[in-house]
């Protein structure tokens, strides 16, 4: 009995250990993609961003990936700063979901934009790889 007590608890341990590293991997991917939309590292964003993105910004508007990443290509959207001040991951299997609040330096289609912003993305694992599936946010009232 000892013997299937210990050997629980060891696999429970195990799958702990194993969702704080997929919750640490969708961390650092969600970061990559912050620092991508920074620097304009258009190779990262086409990684870490879904092929079926689906990219609601907090006026309302919609994004495909493609739209997305050609909207930073043309200067349409600059980001100066995304830095992020509360974050929560949730793990299921293959799909992990984030709320979080960050705080957006940018300038879209000309406006400055220097905002606090409520989100909650979704990401799935495709291999190895956690990709953007989709995006939400709404700015927080000042």
């Amino acid at each position: 009995m000892k013997y299937i007590l210990t050997l629980s608890l060891f696999f429970l341990v195990q799958l702990v250990r194993a969702q704080s590293a997929d919750e640490k991997a969708v961390i650092a991917a969600e970061k990559q993609r912050f620092e991508a939309q920074v620097s304009k590292n258009y190779a990262v964003l086409d990684q870490v961003l879904a092929n079926d993105l689906v990219y609601t910004h907090s006026n309302g508007n919609t994004d495909t990936k493609q739209s997305y990443i050609q909207s930073i290509r043309d200067g349409k959207s600059k980001y100066d700063a995304i830095n992020v001040e509360e974050q929560k991951v949730r793990v299921y299997g293959n799909t992990a979901i984030i709320n979080g609040i960050c705080m957006v330096k940018a300038l879209n289609n000309g406006e400055t934009i220097n905002t606090h912003l409520k989100y909650t993305d979704v990401y799935v694992r495709n291999g190895k790889q956690w990709q953007m599936v989709t995006w939400q946010s709404f700015k927080m009232a000042q």
